[in-house]
């Protein structure tokens, strides 16, 4: 009986060291969004981060890095549609508190994965692009961080 107990805590000790299996692979990729695609998935994005932090009040700045891809113009345009002061260079006066953003574009399985986050939340929707934009493949998600 206790050769069994033996055979079963070691069994169950080494079950714990088994490797990964290299079949798990991420396959998803970063792809550029363009046109209508790109203004669509933006305006989608900016509206429900505008929910989640606040209306603009006139002084509310968001800071991103500086990006020429068409998603990131769009992202822009419409920070700024919502009353968001977007800052790109990197010049932000002394006394502002600025709300930095980082965003990503990831494609997977024919979809559109945009996620934006910020100190405090983050958010991801996938989307399928289309010829006249892009509609939700997914409900929101939403993550708030303490």
């Amino acid at each position: 009986m206790r050769k069994l107990l033996t055979y079963f805590v070691v069994g169950a000790l080494l079950s714990g060291c088994q490797t990964a299996d290299d079949a798990l692979i991420s396959s998803s990729t970063p792809v550029a969004v363009t046109g209508p695609a790109a203004s669509a998935i933006a305006g989608d994005m900016a509206s429900r981060l505008a929910e989640q932090i606040g209306p603009a009040s006139g002084t509310t700045t968001i800071k991103m890095e500086k990006d020429t891809s068409e998603f990131a113009t769009a992202l822009d345009a419409a920070l700024k549609g919502w009353g968001y002061t977007v800052v790109t260079d990197g010049k932000i006066a002394k006394d502002v508190k600025p709300i930095e953003l980082s965003y990503s574009i990831e494609g997977f399985d024919g979809q559109v994965l945009a996620r934006l986050s910020t100190s405090s939340i983050a958010l991801g929707r996938a989307y399928t692009p289309t010829a006249a934009g892009a509609v939700p493949a997914s409900s929101l998600s939403i993550m708030q961080r303490n």
